[in-house]
C-alpha cells in the first residue's frame, strides 16, 4: 500500500448527511477534502426501510440552505437519497465511494495518516462522521444466528402471511410490526417495558397502541425473548416462559457506532455505560488533535441524541475552528 504524496487538508469518514456538510463547508473555505464512504452514498439511509418516513421535515433536513422539495409532509427514503445525490453531484463533491477505512494513525499530529482497503492518504485533519446503524445491538441469545433471524427490515411484503416476532418498541419496530400486519402477516411484539415508547412517532404510536388493544397485532409487554428455535421462540413474561410458533424473528433493538474504531484513533470513551466520545462542545475536536466527531456518533450510546436535524451545525462548527486553527 503507497501512501499517495497529496496530502488532504480534511479528510472526512462517512458519507452521509453529515459528512456531506462537512464537504460542502471545505468547499466554501476553499479547503482540499476528500470523504470515504465505505458503502454506497448515504449509506445508512440506503439501507433504512424502503417505505419509510422520516420523523423530522423536509426543511430540518436540508444542507446549506438547499432546499428540499418533498410532495410529503414528512420525505420518504427515496425522497432524502436524491435530494442527498444531487448535492453531491451538483457541487462535484470528492468522494471515494465502496472503500473502508481501516485505521487512522495520528502520531504525527499534522498529518494523520487514514489506511483503507485501496490506498492510503495523509491529512491535517480527520472528520469522523460514521453514524452508528452498522453495529446491532445484539441480545447474545441461543438461535440469534438462525436464518429466519434478522437485525435489519426492509419491506413488509416477504413477511406477508408469515409468524413474525418484532423485538423491540422503538420507531423502527413500530414501523415493522404495523407494515407487517397490513400485508397480512401475523405480528407479535416484545417488549422490555411496560408500554410502547414515547420517542415512537407522534403519528404513529396512537396507530400501534390501538392495532394491540384491539388484538390486531399481539404483544408481551415486561418481556424478553429468550430462545429461538427453528418454528418456534420461547418467551419470558411476567407469567412465566411462553412458547409459541414463529417463521421470522425482527431484533430490531436499536444499533450502536464502532467504538472500537473511536479508541483504536486514540478517542477517549467515557467509563458510565454511555460510551460518550470526548469532544469539545464549542468546536467538536476530540481529545486527539486535529480529530473531530460530528453527527450521531457524538452521542455514543445514546444514539437518539444526535440526528441531522440538530447534527448540521457540527460542520460548520468544525470547520470554522479548522480555518481559525490554519
Amino acid at each position: 500500500m503507497q501512501i499517495q504524496t497529496k496530502e488532504y487538508e480534511i479528510i472526512i469518514i462517512g458519507g452521509g448527511p453529515i459528512g456531506i456538510a462537512c464537504a460542502l463547508e471545505a468547499e466554501k473555505n476553499g479547503l482540499s477534502y476528500l470523504i470515504i464512504e465505505k458503502g454506497c452514498l448515504v449509506n445508512s439511509l440506503y439501507h433504512y426501510p424502503t417505505n419509510m418516513s422520516f420523523f423530522s421535515s423536509s426543511e430540518k433536513l436540508e444542507l446549506d440552505n438547499i432546499p428540499f422539495i418533498s410532495t410529503n409532509a414528512k420525505p420518504k427514503r427515496a425522497e432524502a437519497l436524491e435530494y442527498y445525490r444531487r448535492i453531491v453531484s451538483n457541487n462535484s463533491l470528492n468522494i471515494h465511494l465502496f472503500e473502508t477505512v481501516i485505521a487512522v494513525d495520528s502520531k504525527n499530529e499534522d498529518a494523520h495518516v487514514v489506511k483503507t482497503s485501496k490506498n492510503a492518504y495523509t491529512a491535517k485533519n480527520v472528520v469522523v462522521a460514521t453514524g452508528f446503524y452498522d453495529i446491532p445491538n445484539y441480545l447474545n441469545i441461543p438461535g440469534e444466528n438462525l436464518p429466519k433471524v434478522n437485525h435489519y427490515y426492509n419491506d413488509p411484503h416477504y413477511f406477508a402471511t408469515q409468524k413474525t416476532i418484532v423485538v423491540g418498541a422503538s420507531n423502527s419496530a413500530v414501523d415493522a410490526a404495523l407494515e407487517i400486519y397490513r400485508k397480512g402477516g401475523d405480528v407479535t411484539m416484545i417488549v422490555r417495558k411496560e408500554e410502547i415508547g414515547n420517542r415512537v412517532k407522534y403519528w404513529v404510536r396512537p396507530d400501534i397502541i390501538n392495532r394491540i388493544e384491539e388484538g390486531s397485532i399481539k404483544a408481551y409487554f415486561n418481556s424478553s425473548l429468550s430462545d429461538i428455535k427453528e418454528n418456534e421462540v420461547i418467551i419470558s413474561t411476567e407469567d412465566g416462559d411462553v412458547t409459541i410458533e414463529n417463521d421470522f424473528v425482527l431484533l430490531l433493538t436499536g444499533y450502536r457506532p464502532n467504538f472500537k474504531f473511536l479508541k483504536d484513533i486514540g478517542i477517549d470513551l467515557s467509563d458510565d455505560g454511555r460510551k460518550i466520545p470526548e469532544y469539545d462542545e464549542n468546536t467538536m475536536e476530540t481529545n486527539v488533535p486535529g480529530i473531530y466527531l460530528a453527527g450521531v456518533i457524538c452521542g455514543g450510546m445514546e444514539t437518539h441524541k444526535w440526528f441531522i436535524e440538530n447534527s448540521r451545525i457540527h460542520a460548520k462548527m468544525i470547520l470554522d475552528n479548522i480555518v481559525k486553527s490554519n
